[in-house]
Parts: C-alpha cells; sequence; structure tokens
C-alpha cells in the first residue's frame, strides 16, 4: 500500500511539474530555451489559412535552429473565437488568425476593411497591409492583451444565390443573405434593402439546401472549401469587401520571450503573412476555374448603379465614427 501511494505521489509531482512547464524548457547543451507554441484558427486545413499557419510554423523551426514548434488547432478546435481570444490572454494559447468580422466588434478600427466596395481585387487590398494606419489598428490592441503583428487574406467577398445573379440591390430585396455576425455587413445589407442573417460556417450548407436562406455573402477559398456551391449555382462576383484574419500573439508570451527570440518570431511571421497572401492572391483565380468546374454559373458584376450609392452611405457613417477609419478610406481610395 506504502508502495502504491509512493507511485501516486510521485506521478503526481510530475503531472505538476508539467502543467507548470508553459511550452518552454531548458536545452540542457547550450541553455536555450525551447517551445512548443499553440496556435489556433476556424478554417478547414484546405484553407489558405491554414496553409498559412504550416508555413509559420516551418519559419519558426528554422529560424531557431529547431528550438521553436509549432501545435496548430484549426477548424474551432479551441472554442469559437471569443474562447480562443480569452485563452490569448490568459496566456494558454500563444498564437491567433482571428477574423476580422469577430476582432472588429473588439476594436472599431478594424471596420475599415469592411468598407464596401473600397477594392476592386485583393492585389488592391493587401497593399493596405503594410500601410501606417494598418499598423496603427494592431497597436490598438495591445490593450486587449495582444501583439497584432499582421493582416492575411482569405479573398474578396462576392455573392451566391440559390435563383440567379446579382446586378442591382433589387436583386436581393428581401433576401435572406448569410453573413458574418460584422456591424458593417449588417449595415450594408440593410442598406441595400436584403435581410442579413448571420450563422456560423457550419450551418450555412444545409440552410442553403433547405431554403432557410437564399444566398450567401462569401469569399472564394471558404466557397471552394465548404462546398456550398453544391446547394446554390449563381456566382456573381461583386469585390463588395474585402476578408482578413488578424495574426495575432498572446502579449503575456511575448513578453516572456528575449529579445532574440521575440525576433525570430517576427521574422517567421513577417515570411509566412508574405507567403500567404500571395498565396490567397493566387488561389482567386484558382478557385474561381475550380468553380466554373463545378458547374457554377459565374456572372461579374460591371457597373455599381445603386450599390455605390448605399456603399458612400456606409462608408461616411464609419468614417464619422472614427478617425481610423477615415484615415484608411482616405489613402484606400487613392491607390
Amino acid at each position: 500500500m506504502k508502495r502504491m501511494l509512493l507511485v501516486l505521489a510521485i506521478a503526481f509531482a510530475v503531472f505538476l511539474a508539467a502543467c507548470g512547464n508553459d511550452n518552454s524548457e531548458t536545452n540542457g547543451k547550450n541553455g536555450e530555451a525551447t517551445y512548443v507554441f499553440k496556435l489556433g484558427h476556424v478554417t478547414q486545413e484546405s484553407h489558405v489559412w491554414h496553409q498559412t499557419a504550416l508555413k509559420f510554423g516551418e519559419e519558426l523551426e528554422k529560424l531557431s535552429n529547431g528550438r521553436m514548434k509549432l501545435q496548430i488547432y484549426p477548424a474551432s478546435q479551441l472554442g469559437q473565437e471569443k474562447d480562443m481570444v480569452q485563452q490569448l490572454e490568459t496566456g494558454s494559447l500563444d498564437f491567433g488568425f482571428l477574423t476580422n468580422a469577430y476582432m472588429s466588434t473588439r476594436e472599431q478600427s478594424l471596420n475599415a476593411w469592411f468598407m464596401p466596395f473600397v477594392f476592386s481585387n485583393l492585389e488592391e487590398a493587401a497593399k493596405m497591409r503594410g500601410s501606417a494606419v494598418a499598423d496603427e489598428m494592431l497597436k490598438q490592441l495591445e490593450s486587449q492583451g495582444l501583439i497584432g503583428f499582421d493582416f492575411i487574406f482569405a479573398g474578396n467577398r462576392h455573392i451566391l444565390m440559390k435563383d440567379g445573379f446579382v446586378n442591382s440591390p433589387n436583386d436581393v430585396k428581401g433576401k435572406k443573405i448569410r453573413i458574418i455576425g460584422s456591424p458593417v455587413m449588417q449595415d450594408f445589407w440593410k442598406e441595400i434593402g436584403a435581410g442579413p442573417t448571420a450563422m456560423p460556417l457550419s450551418e450555412v450548407y444545409t440552410s442553403l439546401q433547405t431554403g432557410v436562406i437564399d444566398g450567401v455573402d462569401i469569399d472564394l477559398d471558404a466557397l471552394v472549401t465548404e462546398k456550398y456551391y453544391e446547394n446554390a449555382k449563381y456566382l456573381t462576383i461583386t469585390n463588395q469587401m474585402t476578408f482578413p484574419a488578424v495574426v495575432v500573439m498572446s502579449k503575456q508570451k511575448f513578453d516572456s520571450l528575449s529579445p532574440e527570440d521575440q525576433e525570430i518570431v517576427k521574422k517567421a511571421i513577417q515570411a509566412a503573412c508574405d507567403w500567404g497572401v500571395n498565396e490567397a492572391i493566387a488561389r482567386e483565380t484558382k478557385n474561381l476555374e475550380t468553380l466554373k468546374s463545378a458547374g457554377v454559373q459565374v456572372h461579374q458584376l460591371e457597373q455599381l448603379g445603386d450599390f455605390e450609392k448605399a456603399a458612400k452611405k456606409i462608408q461616411e457613417k464609419y468614417a464619422n465614427e472614427s478617425p481610423v477609419i477615415k484615415k484608411f478610406l482616405e489613402e484606400a481610395l487613392q491607390k
């Protein structure tokens, strides 16, 4: 009995030590710390954001000579984004690729990316990624216990409908359109007379199938990944908004790293995000060809018409509410 109690005591001590390890240990050979970081995001493994996370892990390992490794938890394995943010704040999660839609509910200036009809393609949106005003948005996140490093993209957003193409607001008037839960998206779709319906990605496929919704506000990568085209065949290329993710790290974890290791993390993120943005741009063309091959009918919106009036109204509203958004719009519309 005593022997059993001793074994249990030793096992418990080992467990406590492991829990207190906090993702790092000392390398006995040269005294440098080693890390196994955790990163969470909401997309499937075929999505460009997951591929960017894999690239980040490769860069971390290469730049640190194997001292830093990355465990990736895709498809909301760690919970919804609000849960992941809480984990980032406490340091139990190290990195997150968080949708701009969710993060804009926590930091108003991020709504700048959702200003309608500002970017006619993803290349134009990507040019704003390195701007001073984009850096200003990221800096605001420190007050929430997050280090904002960069933006990556899923693509620009378009309209997939069960019945017919979209050439004017009249074509979506009264129709239920699935959107991300973003204030700007809600305002935009209401302004053009549609019925914006926020719902998680996991519910969209069956909602299209059963007629709960009439269409989807969607980027091409998610459309291909989630196969919504199996239940809706009319895709209008509108580029009404772009769709970034915000690349963040727990401030608590970042501050615990040495300056040298902080620099490795920064360089690895920069390399991965550069790769990810270029991959997202390339996928715009490839995804469109994939959709056409799958039988999706594709139509290009040529004239904005009454969409432009709605867009300007939304832009003015948010520019008046945020000097950062105003500055972003002024710079983006000059490009």
